[in-house]
């Protein structure tokens, strides 16, 4: 008697490999499955199962009900049967009992008993080998029974030894296994269809497949078994299946279809690459970095595209997914018609946004995750109405969420955009604040980009119940698709905290998507997702007004540039020169986007990365108009000392001054609510407060959003 052990939902699986090796009387057990069979049909399940744990040979069970009961029953084991005296040994042991409450007093207690009978029978005893060890034992206590067993896989079969990389979460190779053998990768891959992971990770499923497809035995490459040092261990036998494995292997080789892997991060593909040569598969598997949006198929017979997508552990993770899984199936129904799919979920919901009626769903867990196979087949006939679907999801969840108490943040909700869209429309502006904390229950400031929602939920109070806190944001992320009528894939969310130091500047995500906005005459790349900002400070919208019509004919400067919005203002407004100076080169790069993307090109426009105070200290150029907006703290690594609004900004009003031409102005802001401006120390400059005039009126309800000031200065 045999037991193979197995996580939830791998069990069909499990026994049909089984079968193929002689095993009989298989049936499910708790944690995996019971068989018969001979020694050889044992080797082989250790040698070639993709599905299962570890193979266990157990050699006894007895009842305990104290931790002498337990020492006892393992002390009259015939041990010098299954180890020398002078091997080494390991225990693993679950389980409680009267007298044994944890796992490493049980372990103790069978170890003791095990010395303690090689000590009376050959007058020696093995040692303990934690890693290596000869024979590796396992004691299950369940429901006052013991249940020994021999390890004869040793580690764990996933360990198949070619992951030298890995990536976050990697998927185990066990499962990744189960996943192609469920998604039928086998009768695929024998008519030559090829294999596609768009998001491929460390490249788990794209190996495993072509081990599948080409024959090859998953623990061929371990060196050590459970069974290496056990004196039932035949060696001849095990050295008889290695070779006919081997010889499948170079068999298989030819067999394997093309089978195509990529990710956008280029440390997911290096580790991928790296995996895949360990695994003997390099030249089997093409391994690209490659957006999911340009995902395509080799040319060829039609074939499966698998993929097993981030599962997000937070609320605003999930919410950034929905857009995920609507690219993937927009993706799928664009440009993989006639394809098989297989989409591993821990977010069963989201699949719907896929756009596509899944034909089967299988169960299967992922360490304590609950997921699911979504199997899907595209063709026309099994697309969905994303646009229909999408409303009545958004009418449940907007219905639920009044249920639940959020009937109050819906009613102001409709109230600020009755108000909001009427005034936008008369102004011109397709960008504003939507909410503001109005009500302070639901926390979270909603901005408006065209056809997005951009979500920032204040960091709560420790006084607030943490809980109580995530229902009533569930419930803001559930209204805001069904009222504002948007696909929930276009609502971001991020929390909002203080940023000290260069936190304000680190991204947060890595995907990259840059959408492009107007205000007035200009355009401006967004990106809802990378940063902690969207690239474009709403609140200053008159203010890069007034710098336009200011610009015109005159030598525009930009400090502490940020992503150019100032700059393209200025531009477009005339400006007979610009210089935008940042420390970023990500923003700079993105302030070059926005220039561009106005068609603004030239050496009249430059970008300078530079310390903004250490630029103003040697710089010599003059300037007509300056725009000076520093960030309230800034203790940068590129810089020697910190940065406070409050305590250096007369010292950086008066370098920037400066290089003020005669005639010229200095347009100063900062967001600092507290910050007062030191007119004494300015008490030679003419200050013209610009802080109300400025002010939109999608901000009037927080008036110090920010302050700002025309400076000027006597010729």
């Amino acid at each position: 008697m045999f037991i193979a052990t197995a996580p939830t939902g791998i069990e069909p699986l499990l026994i049909a490999e089984l079968a193929q090796w002689g095993a009989t009387d298989a049936k499910p057990m708790r944690g995996g499955i019971q068989f018969r069979g001979s020694l050889e049909t044992a080797y082989r399940a250790c040698l070639w199962s993709r599905t299962a744990s570890r193979l266990l040979l157990p050699l006894a069970e007895f009842p305990v009900d104290t931790a002498e009961a337990l020492y006892s029953g393992i002390h009259a084991l015939p041990w010098e049967e299954h180890l020398a005296p002078d091997g080494t040994l390991s225990v693993e042991f679950s389980g409680v009992c009267p007298g044994v409450d944890h796992s490493h007093y049980g372990a103790q207690r069978v170890k003791d008993a095990i010395v303690d009978r090689f000590r009376a029978q050959c007058g020696r005893r093995p040692s303990v080998d934690r890693q290596r060890p000869d024979l590796r034992i396992q004691v299950q206590l369940r429901d006052n029974q013991a249940i020994v067993s021999l390890d004869l896989s040793g580690d764990s079969l996933h360990r198949r030894g070619y992951r030298e990389a890995s990536v976050i979460a990697p998927l185990k190779e066990t499962l990744a296994a189960a996943l192609l053998l469920k998604a039928d990768w086998l009768a695929i891959a024998a008519t030559g269809g090829p294999l596609l992971d768009p998001l491929c990770g460390s490249g788990t499923l794209a190996i495993e497949a072509a081990w599948i497809a080409g024959d090859h035995a998953p623990g061929l490459l371990r060196d050590h078994w459970g069974f290496s040092g056990w004196l039932g261990h035949i060696p001849a036998l095990w050295n008889r299946l290695l070779a006919e494995a081997r010889e499948r292997r170079e068999a298989g080789r030819a067999r394997i279809p093309p089978i195509l892997a990529s990710d956008h991060d280029p440390r997911a593909v290096r580790a991928a690459q790296l995996n895949a040569e360990r695994a003997g598969v390099a030249d089997q598997i093409r391994i690209t970095r490659r957006e999911l949006t340009t995902a395509e198929p080799p040319s060829g017979s039609p074939g499966l595209l698998i993929a097993n997508p981030p599962y997000g552990e937070r609320l605003g993770d999930q919410d950034q997914l929905a857009s995920l899984y609507a690219q993937l199936g927009d993706r799928l129904k664009n440009r993989f018609t006639g394809w098989q799919a297989a989409v591993f979920t821990g977010n069963p919901e989201l699949g719907k946004r896929m756009g596509l009626r899944a034909i089967k769903t299988h169960a299967f867990h992922n360490g304590p995750l609950d997921c699911r196979l979504l199997r899907f087949r595209v063709e026309p006939e099994w697309f969905v109405n994303r646009e229909a679907a999408n409303q009545r999801s958004q009418a449940r969840a907007l219905e639920q969420a009044v249920e639940q108490g959020a009937e109050g943040f819906v009613n102001r909700l409709r109230k600020n955009l009755r108000h909001l869209e009427r005034w936008a429309e008369r102004e011109g502006v397709s960008c504003y604040r939507l909410y503001d904390a109005d009500l302070p229950e639901y926390a979270v400031a909603i901005d408006r980009y065209e056809q997005w929602l951009h979500v920032q939920e204040y960091a709560p109070p420790a006084t607030v119940d943490a809980e109580r806190a995530h229902e009533r944001l569930e419930q803001v992320m559930a209204v805001l698709p069904a009222v504002l009528e948007l696909p929930a894939e276009r609502v971001f969310l991020k929390v909002r905290q203080r940023q000290r130091g260069t936190s304000q500047y680190q991204k947060q995500a890595t995907q990259g998507q840059f959408h492009p906005i107007h205000e007035g005459k200009a355009r401006f790349l967004v990106n809802f997702t990378d940063y902690l900002d969207t690239g474009v400070f709403l609140d200053h919208r008159i203010t890069r007004q007034r710098l336009g019509e200011l610009a015109t004919g005159r030598r525009f400067l930009n400090l502490f540039g940020y992503t150019g919005t100032a700059t393209v203002q200025a531009a477009l407004g005339e400006a007979s020169h610009t210089t935008t100076v940042d420390s970023s080169a990500t923003y700079l790069d993105w302030a070059r986007r926005n220039l561009e993307l106005n068609g603004i090109h030239g050496p009249q426009h430059e970008l300078v990365r530079a310390d903004c105070r250490q630029w103003l200290l040697w710089a010599r150029e003059r300037y007509d108009l300056i725009f000076l907006d520093p960030p309230t703290f800034s203790n940068s690594k590129r810089t020697p000392q910190s940065f406070d609004v409050q305590r250096d900004h007369v010292e950086l009003l008066r370098l920037a001054l400066r290089l003020l031409a005669p005639g010229g102005a200095l347009v100063f802001s900062t967001n600092h609510r507290k910050f007062k401006l030191d007119r004494e120390a300015l008490a030679d400059v003419r200050i013209e407060d610009w802080s109300r005039p400025t002010l939109p009126l999608d901000f009037a309800r927080n008036p110090r959003i920010h302050q700002c000031w025309l400076l000027t200065v006597a010729s």
